[in-house]
């Protein structure tokens, strides 16, 4: 899955089951939003590694 897809999936899930707004949704960390996820599934969630989000801002640059 690239990273846009997963993004949209997880902004998705973020509106319709948590209510969140975009603003909401981005201003969260992976931390954030996997503990939310954690506590609604009772699944734990990992956020990126260091090297995974080096990956992101190379393949990503903001600009």
């Amino acid at each position: 899955m690239m990273f846009g897809e997963g993004a949209a999936r997880l902004a998705g899930f973020a509106g319709a089951v948590l209510g969140w707004s975009p603003d909401a949704f981005w201003a969260a960390t992976p931390a954030e939003l996997g503990a939310v996820v954690a506590a609604l599934t009772g699944e734990t969630a990992s956020p990126p590694d260091g090297a995974t989000i080096a990956r992101l801002r190379e393949a990503f640059p903001d600009g």
